[in-house]
């Protein structure tokens, strides 16, 4: 059985960043790190009557709100989806959502829950992804009607099937990973800006210079992006455990 005790912050190290990237106008992301309530998330905003930033926003504050009280993260995402729902409820054109990753560190454990194509990452030694993306592309490769390499080049790869503010909550599914922390691991949440610009190995080439600092793998995977094609915002959170 997992035991949850938060873990000293003094354990965690973590770097964090976003850009516009190179062909938006505003940047639409936004992010939390909080060592001492072992809470880190990432959040990608999409437009409608109000912009996306404004339900990225809703979402990073329902989130660190509830865990603050105690809440599980499961609760905290449906209840930022509820909070998201009643500002578009009397919305006549399109609706304001957000996808969202959140990684919360529990003693030995590590939880972690999603909505829409933002990822979380595992490292150790080499990189896994923990998440799935809830979108078209996902489905079709999970079907055996698309493989991963046609998936990455499909014109529709960025049609979500789930995203909050947007699903309803008897139809919101929210993605789900535990396990144990070994020793060295480190977690990389990131909207999909980041991985469209750069595919897995790029990412681990970074992840695997043990002496960069987090911050500093951060700040050259931003830099990779922005050299790639960047076409969307780019926002990550790198958590390390010592």
């Amino acid at each position: 059985m997992l035991r949850f005790q938060k873990p000293p912050a003094a354990m965690i190290e973590f770097g964090h960043g976003t850009h516009v990237g190179l062909r938006r106008a505003r940047n639409e992301d936004t992010y939390y790190a909080d060592a001492a309530l072992g809470l880190f998330l990432v959040a990608d905003g999409m437009g409608g009557h109000q912009h996306g930033e404004v339900a990225a926003a809703i979402a990073r504050d329902t989130m660190a709100e509830r865990v603050a009280q105690g809440h599980a993260l499961a609760e905290a995402v449906r209840e930022a989806n509820q909070r998201l729902l009643e500002e578009n409820r009397d919305c006549v054109a399109l609706p304001m959502g957000t996808t969202l990753v959140a990684l919360r560190l529990l003693g030995e454990a590590y939880e972690a829950v999603w909505v829409g194509d933002s990822r979380a990452y595992r490292w150790r030694r080499e990189l896994r992804r923990i998440s799935h993306d809830h979108s078209l592309v996902e489905e079709l490769v999970a079907s055996g009607r698309l493989d991963p390499a046609q998936a990455a080049r499909h014109p529709q790869r960025n049609v979500l099937t789930q995203a909050l503010g947007v699903t309803r909550q008897e139809q919101l599914h929210i993605g789900m990973a535990r396990g144990r922390i070994e020793p060295g691991a480190g977690f990389l949440l990131c909207s999909d800006g980041l991985n469209e610009s750069l595919d897995d190995e790029a990412i681990a080439r970074v992840l695997a210079r043990g002496e960069l600092a987090a911050q500093e793998c951060v700040d050259h995977l931003l830099l990779a992006a922005l050299e790639g094609s960047a076409s969307d915002n780019i926002t990550a959170v790198l958590v390390r455990i010592s």
